[in-house]
């Protein structure tokens, strides 16, 4: 889905590793919530409690989930992350991303 309807988003950014990657919070009418952000290249980690569906809308990059190996995206592609883990990221050029979290 391209567009997001009845919503109410956050003014104020979210804003890790000194501003190479920033998001948006998007509050949805059903309770529920995404983020929608951009990522410069580097390598990040990230941890959730919740689990996510992470829609990698473009960009190029490569991921390592919990137990697995490092594997290259091709944009647009979506995985899920479980719940109370983390995961490792390689952006290799601006990555647009939209991250819904599971509750």
């Amino acid at each position: 889905m391209s567009t997001i309807q009845n919503a109410t988003i956050v003014k104020a950014a979210n804003i890790y590793y000194d501003g190479k990657v920033t998001s948006r919070t998007v509050n949805l009418s059903d309770g529920s919530t995404q983020s929608l952000g951009i990522m410069l290249p580097g390598e990040y980690t990230f941890g959730t409690n919740k689990a996510e569906i992470m829609e990698m809308l473009s960009g190029e990059l490569e991921i390592k989930l919990p137990g697995e190996e490092w594997k290259t995206l091709n944009t647009p592609e979506t995985f899920n992350v479980p719940a109370n883990s983390s995961f490792d990221l390689k952006i290799k050029s601006v990555t647009d991303y939209c991250c819904s979290y599971i509750d």
